[in-house]
């Protein structure tokens, strides 16, 4: 079976997955539950389902769905459960992957046997890692917004995208608008907000704080504004002009739209997501340092190491920024290492963050193929850059958002006061405090000399393999 793409270890989504999408079902006629993102279900009736591959029952839900023929690159088929989440390449055969999901848990998670014995995978209909945001601005079919718009909502409120304040409000102010309808001073708006709050915003802005240490409590503190600026927001929703003639389906589609030009700012839109684990800096008088969890966010535009708990980002490189390599040693815990430039004490250093994680293989190889395709995409670069000021690799949609999220203490901004990193110089001999060139790198993979292919993913040598 050749390389599933995908993410491991964060619920997340997972968490509204359903059972039996794929298993247990007979050699011949049978019943496949596909999920959408909004946790709808697509049952397709199907004949001979182990022999049946992704791209032939991502066409039947595309039939079903009455999808445009953009939806074959926006969506891919993934197989997700609250242990592991693998996207499915088209000539993966759903069944078969489901039969070997116990393997695939044991060698890309750390969970224990009696879940791994437990769990069982959903199909769901998903974005496809692989979908360049700048495509995405090209989609003008109300119902493949309607999916994106979904699952990007169901990222923020579950926080696996993580947002500013600020942001949250505008991205729930625009859910206030698809959900209750165009604002109307003198409804009781406020009192609907609060009822259904959670469904606006985040979880941790929902939450208000009580008590003396509330006030110590930087995210519970600002939660307690989160209210009253998602209403604040929803007054200023603007309706597209001539909605009204087009009919309701078109003005949603513009706020759909809306929602994701905004999520589009956000660096680890559409990404995949790893789980691992880091160094924490040493602290204290026995210097004791420990780990903390973390979340690899892995796109077409570069990696982003989240802090899991904090829900902000740690780290955020472009693939022209860094350098990488995973070690599995037999005796010790499999680990992605991501070296970029930095500083220590004020002299240039090369900086090794470790990322200890049973799916660094994964991330490895996703690294690498999206890098790939960004080469593979660079010679129209010149040719768009005449006419917009977007180039092929897939940046920023709009030049102009960026600099919003760069407001001080922003969560998407890198916090490499909070890593513990192995800072170094090598000119061969020794260690000195001279910064290399990035061609002098500790590792040979880089954007520039990359090479080779997303390598296949065996976990096991049945005959069974896709």
């Amino acid at each position: 079976m050749d390389g599933p793409e995908g993410n491991a270890g964060q619920p997340g989504p997972a968490e509204r997955s359903h059972r039996s999408s794929v298993s247990s079902v007979g050699a011949r006629a049978a019943d496949v539950l596909v999920y959408l993102a909004d946790d709808t279900v697509v049952p397709l009736a199907v004949e001979n389902l182990p022999s049946l591959s992704a791209h032939e029952l991502h066409r039947a839900v595309r039939e079903v769905l009455q999808l445009p023929d953009i939806a074959l690159d926006a969506f891919a088929l993934w197989l997700v459960s609250p242990l592991l989440e693998v996207q499915l390449k088209p000539k993966h055969q759903p069944y078969k992957v489901g039969r070997q999901w116990p393997e695939l848990l044991l060698r890309f998670t750390d969970a224990p046997d009696d879940d791994v014995a437990m769990d069982e995978p959903s199909l769901q209909f998903r974005r496809n890692v692989f979908f360049p945001k700048r495509r995405e601005l090209q989609i003008h079919d109300t119902e493949v917004l309607r999916l994106l718009y979904e699952e990007a909502k169901g990222n923020v409120l579950t926080a696996r995208y993580p947002c500013d304040v600020e942001d949250c409000e505008v991205l729930g102010a625009l859910v206030c608008r698809v959900q209750l309808g165009p604002y109307q001073p003198g409804q009781p708006a406020a009192c609907t907000l609060r009822e259904k709050l959670d469904s606006f915003l985040p979880a941790h802005l929902c939450k208000r704080g009580h008590g003396f240490f509330a006030a110590f409590r930087g995210r519970s503190a600002k939660s307690g504004t989160g209210e009253q600026g998602l209403l604040n927001a929803y007054r200023q929703v603007k309706e597209a002009v001539g909605s009204s003639d087009s009919g309701q389906e078109a003005a949603l589609g513009s706020h759909y739209r809306a929602y994701l030009l905004k999520c589009h700012e956000l660096p680890f839109y559409g990404c995949a997501f790893f789980h691992g684990q880091i160094d924490k800096p040493a602290q204290g008088f026995l210097h004791r340092g420990g780990r903390k969890s973390v979340t690899v966010a892995i796109s077409l535009e570069g990696v982003h190491v989240i802090d899991s708990r904090e829900k902000h980002v740690l780290l955020g490189l472009s693939f022209q920024e860094l350098s990488w390599d995973h070690t599995s040693p037999e005796e010790e815990e499999p680990v992605l290492w991501l070296e970029f430039d930095g500083d220590s004490e004020g002299v240039p250093v090369n900086k090794l963050l470790r990322i200890y994680s049973k799916q660094a293989e994964l991330m490895s190889g996703l690294i690498e193929y999206c890098i790939e395709l960004n080469l593979a995409s660079e010679p129209a670069a010149p040719q768009e850059s005449t006419s917009s000021p977007r180039s092929a690799a897939g940046p920023s949609p709009s030049p102009t958002q960026r600099p919003k999220l760069r407001r001080q203490g922003s969560v998407v901004c890198s916090r490499i006061q909070h890593l513990s990193t192995i800072d170094y110089v090598e000119d061969g001999k020794g260690i000195k405090r001279v910064k290399p060139r990035r061609t002098t790198s500790f590792f040979s993979r880089q954007l520039s000399t990359s090479q080779g292919s997303y390598t296949v993913v065996q976990p096991t040598d049945s005959p069974e393999q896709g």
